[in-house]
């Protein structure tokens, strides 16, 4: 903005020297049929035929007073192309179109500055939302671990004060042993006195009497030891034994599923735990039900969700084809229809093996370094976000932030098989911890 404005003074500047240049000595005014003296002077023609008439014999220069000897003068062609250019360059015409165009190039400026600030105001706002949403994401984090670190701080202390406790009942035993010891000791110090002192005796019966008595307090004194002090769970393996414990006090926890066969198409074959899917050639004689699939071959769990957290695993094994992830209440399962977030479905998918997408309209194709063995399903029913991750590493496959609104169920489908796939190679376990 700086140049462009030292580039308009130096420009007008330079206008304003050269009609100096063309401005007649006479007249004081631009050049009116510029004619040049032989001393390079330049004046209005009739300019200088006026100041001329009337002067008889030698005529001189107004502007530097030279003599000639004849009233001689040349057009100049250069200089008045010069000064109609100077003349068109300062019309009030040339002049308003200027004005107009800076006018224009003004506002153009004004709205590009108006368009600069609310891009540094945008960038702004992003930089505060991203500090905002770090320091709430870094507080739940913390939040979380700190819980774990609660509960293994409870499990420690727990274990600790039973450690504690066996430790005083081993060392109260120990203490009233030696109790009984140091007096078993002094006693039969004073046994061996009295012995000392008896042993000249030559009655009988005095001697049997001591004798009797000695054997007797012998055989009261003798305590035992036990050779196990501590219980052996402290040598157990502890942190196998405190996971199994936090797995229980985990938010959410792994939830239980089991699959829903009043849901399953004709041709999917469940197993008596309901927890293993798999579909045949064949189709199994359901019960005619309208929460069945009939088109699909889909199955949906018994469990459904509307709130809370939830969180489930999938073992798909080397299953070559797939869908999972999960379907609102409300969704036709009469017809065929495309598994996207429209249609009330939220999902991953697995075509030929190595070919996983995440069920978006256009499907979003994901780059996998090895296709999930076991896939995790988070659900976040209150900010509706359905996540997917591969519970071997719970590396992120993708998430959903347009999760859905209402009551939902897991959803699976192992798909058409083909004739020479092998059932251990075409079934869908839901996955649990049994602790």
């Amino acid at each position: 903005m700086l140049f462009l404005e030292t580039s308009k003074v130096s420009q007008h500047e330079g206008v304003c020297s050269l009609r100096e240049d063309l401005t007649c000595a006479i007249c004081c005014d631009l050049f009116r049929e510029p004619v040049m003296l032989a001393c390079l002077h330049h004046f209005c023609k009739p300019c200088i035929t006026q100041y001329w008439r009337g002067t008889p014999g030698p005529v001189s220069c107004p502007q530097c007073r030279k003599e000639f000897s004849s009233k001689h003068f040349q057009t100049n062609y250069l200089v008045t192309a010069m000064v109609e250019k100077i003349r068109a360059t300062t019309s009030d015409a040339h002049i308003k179109n200027v004005e107009k165009k800076l006018r224009e190039e003004l506002e153009s400026h004004c709205l590009r500055k108006e368009e600069f600030i609310n891009s540094v105001r945008r960038d702004k706002d992003t930089m505060d939302t991203i500090k905002r949403v770090g320091a709430e994401l870094q507080a739940h984090i913390r939040g979380e671990f700190r819980a774990l670190h609660q509960i293994l701080q409870d499990e420690e202390a727990c274990v600790l004060e039973q450690l504690r406790k066996e430790q005083e009942e081993e060392l109260g035993k120990v203490q009233r042993h030696l109790q009984a010891a140091e007096w078993a000791v002094r006693e039969l110090e004073d046994n061996i006195s009295v012995l000392q002192q008896t042993s000249a005796a030559t009655e009988n019966t005095l001697l049997t009497e001591v004798t009797s008595q000695l054997i007797v307090f012998v055989k009261l004194s003798i305590l035992r030891v036990p050779s196990n002090i501590f219980s052996s769970k402290y040598m157990a393996p502890l942190q196998y034994i405190t996971w199994r414990k936090m797995f229980n006090s985990l938010k959410p926890g792994l939830s239980p599923l089991t699959f829903d066969v009043d849901t399953a198409h004709p041709s999917i074959h469940v197993s008596r735990d309901k927890t293993v899917a798999v579909e045949w050639n064949a189709t199994f004689p359901y019960t005619d039900h309208s929460k069945r699939f009939l088109q699909c071959v889909n199955i949906l769990a018994s469990q459904g969700f509307q709130s809370g957290q939830h969180y489930w695993e999938v073992e798909v094994g080397s299953k070559p084809k797939w869908d999972l992830g999960v379907a609102s209440e409300a969704i036709d399962r009469r017809t065929k229809i495309k598994l996207t977030p429209e249609s009330g479905y939220w999902t991953l998918r697995m075509r030929n093996g190595n070919e996983c997408s995440a069920g978006t309209q256009p499907w979003t194709r994901l780059e996998l370094g090895a296709p999930p063995q076991r896939v995790g399903v988070y659900l976040d029913s209150d900010k509706r976000r359905v996540s997917f991750y591969n519970a071997d590493d719970m590396s992120l496959l993708y998430s959903f932030s347009n999760g859905p609104r209402g009551r939902v169920f897991p959803f699976f489908s192992p798909c058409i098989r083909n004739q020479e796939t092998h059932y251990k190679k075409n079934y869908i376990r839901l996955f649990g911890f049994e602790l």
